[in-house]
Order: C-alpha cells, then structure tokens, then sequence
C-alpha cells in the first residue's frame, strides 16, 4: 500500500508541473491573430517552434529575447521592400505597412493630389513593390507677358503647361527643357521662337608664298603670280526669342570658289658697292627734297614713288622689279645712281641741285 501511495504522488506533482509549463498567447502575424499553447520561455523560442523566420526589416513586438508569460499578446510585421520613385527620384526603402497609402504615410510622403503608378489601396506583397509617385507641386509660367501658376502631378514641363492652357507652337521651347521634370516652386519661362535662313557669300582669305631668288637684289620683292581670295556659301539660321535677335548660327557652308595663292619673289643678291660716275654725290640731300627722306612717299597722283620719285617705267627700265616705293632705300638710291650715269640730273628738274651741294 504505501508504494503505490508514493506513485500516485508522484504523478500528481509531474501533472501540476506540466501544467504550470503550458502557456495560453495570441499571436498576430501581419493582421492574422490566433490563440496557442507553449511551452517556450521566450518570444524567438516561440516563433522558432512556429516556424516563423523574422529578419533586420521585420517588427516584432515584444523583441524576441522578452519573457514569455500566460495571456501575453506577440505582434508579428514583416518588412516589404519598396522600389520607391518620388518626384523623379529612386531609392529602395523598407516598410511593415500592408497597403500603398499606409506605407507612403509612414514614409512622410504626402498622398493629397498626388499620381500614384498603382491604386493607394492595393495590397504590398511580401515579396516587394515598384511605386512610382508623383506629389502635387506648385510651378509657375511666364508666357507671352503673363504670369501662370498651377498646381500640378505632372510628369514632365509640357504636360504641366498643357494644364495652365499654354500652348508651344513651331519653334516654342521653354528655359527648362520641356521633357524634364517640373519642380516644385520652379519658375519656367515660355520662350517664343521664330526663325528664318539666310544665305550669305563670304570671302576666303589667300595664301601667300615667298621664295627667295638670287636674280633680285636684297630688299626687292616681286608679285609672281597675285593670290586671289576664293568665295563659300554660308547658311545661317537666324531666329529671335521673345522677340530679341539672336545672334546668327551657322548652320552649313559650301566653298564655291578655291582661294589662289599669291607667289612672291624675294632677292637675295647684294646690291653693287657703288656705281662708276655717280659717288660723291649729295643723294641724301636729293631724297629730302623729292620726298622728305621716305623710301615708301609716293606723289598725290600716284605716278611717282619713292626716295627719288621714280615712274613706275623709270624703275622697271633700270632692271627695278614691282614699284621703286616696295624697294628698300638703298636699291633706290642704287637705281637712282643708274640713272644718274645716263642722264645726269635731269631727271629731277627742281632738286637736281641739291647733289652738288
């Protein structure tokens, strides 16, 4: 009798344990509440024995090292990655909320006149969303002398402009491009173009190429073949803005006519020491007094050039090359010496005096 009296206590302090050990709690997991029994001393024991995976983005209240006691209530939020697009912007965000409206509120986006790329009332899976959003923003136009404020969910400057009842016609543009996205608080001027071609002749400038050439004297250059300039055809866009000219924009140009390169000879030969029968002269005092001591002078007419006032002729007959104003002083006064030997002073009627003085 008093073993059997023994088991019976025995099992009867094995069941009031039992007993003690089991738990009553609610669980809600996303909205979906149940009551169940455990035996876990904590909140992760409990989840664990659910099989219910939490990580960094979910919520779960109380945290999962809290005691676990009869009647307490444990709150389960997974967290739903969202692809957000505001305003033009993406980033990728987190969120506990079931629904598009309260996932924007709790990320402080505003809602109120807002474009929304799914309905506010759709349901964000698990798995995630794309959600693109466009806020109510306040934008103003200046167009044709007037002041346009809106306010407005567009996605780009047109279509914002197409709301305030402005139009762009041919040309038309505005200050932003009009694809780009309307800020909020942003000022766009409408900018009303209107523009026209002309076709302009320009002058293309020639080359010039020098070779030296011992048959000449030093200082003396000769044209041997003159250069000409060619000619191209330009189009320009011409437009005004608002009315204001712009400045002209080239927009093709076609070469009608090859410029030609002007040949020069340069001398290189030494000029003579001195001419027989025409040294001891005064040929300093002669050039002041037919051209005040300039070896480019030329006379009013033109005829005469010069420290000694050659004809074009004059010059060329006494072996000058060009005109005796592009020679250099000392070819002239060599040429003037020439001269000299074969008509003495003659040729200079009023000044010829002056070589004896």
């Amino acid at each position: 009798i008093i073993p059997q009296a023994l088991v019976v206590a025995f099992l009867a302090g094995g069941t009031t344990a039992f007993v003690a050990a089991d738990k009553a709690v609610r669980l809600t997991v996303d909205g979906r509440s149940r009551t169940l029994h455990t035996f876990a001393d904590e909140v992760g024991e409990l989840l664990a024995a659910e099989g219910l995976g939490v990580g960094a983005h979910d919520l779960v209240a109380p945290a999962r090292t809290a005691a676990l006691g009869d009647g307490d209530e444990i709150t389960v939020h997974y967290g739903r990655p969202v692809r957000l697009t505001l305003d033009g912007r993406t980033s990728e965000v987190w969120t506990t909320a079931r629904t598009v409206e309260a996932a924007l509120r709790r990320l402080g986006v505003r809602v109120e006149g807002a474009h929304l790329s799914v309905p506010r009332t759709a349901a964000v899976p698990r798995s995630g969303l794309d959600l693109a959003v466009r806020t109510e923003r306040s934008v103003t136009f200046l167009a044709d002398g007037g002041e346009t404020t809106v306010r407005t969910n567009a996605a780009t400057v047109r279509e914002a402009l197409g709301q305030a009842g402005i139009t762009l016609a041919g040309q038309d543009t505005t200050s932003v491009p009009p694809d780009s996205f309307p800020r909020d608080g942003q000022t766009v001027t409408v900018l009303r173009i209107t523009g026209t071609r002309e076709v302009r002749e320009e002058r293309i400038p020639f080359a010039t190429e020098r070779i030296q050439d011992a048959d000449l004297f030093a200082g003396t250059e000769v044209v041997e073949r003159a250069g000409r300039p060619g000619a191209r055809r330009v189009t320009y866009a011409l437009r005004t803005v608002n009315g204001v000219p712009q400045k002209p924009r080239r927009v093709t140009e076609e070469t009608v006519r090859e410029p030609v390169t002007q040949v020069v000879r340069v001398g290189t030969k030494p000029l003579p020491a001195s001419v027989a029968g025409a040294e001891g002269l005064n040929w300093a005092a002669l050039a002041q007094c037919e051209s005040g001591g300039r070896p480019d002078a030329t006379d009013p007419s033109g005829t005469y050039g010069g420290l000694y006032q050659f004809d074009v002729r004059t010059w060329q007959g006494l072996g000058g090359s060009g005109r005796p104003q592009d020679a250099t002083g000392s070819e002239q006064t060599y040429r003037a010496k020439k001269l000299y030997v074969q008509r003495g002073a003659s040729p200079w009627p009023h000044c010829g005096r002056r070589l004896y003085r």
